[in-house]
Order: C-alpha cells, then structure tokens, then sequence
C-alpha cells in the first residue's frame, strides 16, 4: 500500500508538472486561468521570456519531485538523499498550502493582492492535497529508506 501511495504522489507533482508545460504552451490566456496574474500574462502576450522561464523553471521542479516520489516507491532510478530530499519536498507542498491560505487573509503585499482569493483557495487546497499524499506515503515507507 505504501508503494501506491507514493506512486500516487509521484503522479500528482508529475500531472502539476505538465499543467506548467501545458500553460507556456497554451499562452496568456491560461496563465490567466491558472492564477499566474496579470502580470506573467501580459508579459507572456509580449512574447517575453520571463514567464517561460518561471514557468518551466517549475515544471521541471516539479518533474524532480515526482521522481523522488517514484524512486521512494522503488520505481525507475535510486534518487540520492532520498529521504531527507522527500521530507524537504512534503514539507514546502504543506507550508505552500497553509500559506497560500493565510497569505491573502493578512498580506497586502501587490504579488500576493495580484491573483484572486479563489485562486489561493484552490491552489492552497491542492498543495495541502498532494503534501498530505506525500506525507502519508513517506509516513510509510521511512523506516525502509
């Protein structure tokens, strides 16, 4: 069970990642969509590098935290530092989530005012949503890696 769990997980930052690639691809309109704020979006219609950059500079982020889930759940190649890596990893998809749920409740900082409250909501949510997964599957397996 902890193998899928972690499979699971490994899926999860896997899927975050290609929407990332998906949103360069796709252009302003999804950095909209997504909550990337005005910002990336108009940069992105002016054809500047900036939000790609960014943008892919997560995805492949998140493409790395997905191996790490895998290589936990001994599928493809053994990462290294396995263990303190993924609870690294677990622990900024936790605070991700609990800050992104008090960021706009107490900050008036313009990046934060930028992007709507639903948008924090629903990122929060799934940052909480994958951590929680993560941390469950690692709670499993941490004696064993």
């Amino acid at each position: 069970m902890s193998q899928s769990i972690l499979v699971f997980a490994g899926l999860l930052s896997a899927a975050a990642s290609v929407a990332h690639i998906g949103v360069v691809l796709a252009g302003p309109s999804w950095y909209r969509f997504f909550g990337a704020g005005e910002r990336m979006a108009t940069l992105a219609e002016k054809k500047s590098f900036v939000p790609v950059i960014v943008t892919l500079g997560i995805a492949f982020v998140l493409g790395i935290w997905a191996l790490y889930a895998f290589s936990a759940a001994d599928i493809g190649v053994r990462m290294p530092l396995i263990k303190p890596v993924l609870a690294v990893i677990t622990g900024i998809y936790l605070l991700r989530g609990v800050g992104g749920l008090i960021a706009p409740l107490v900050s008036n900082h313009p990046a934060i005012l930028e992007n709507s409250k639903l948008f924090w909501f629903w990122s929060s949510a799934i940052c909480l949503f994958i951590g929680a997964v993560h941390l469950l599957g690692l709670a499993y397996v941490w004696t064993s890696l």
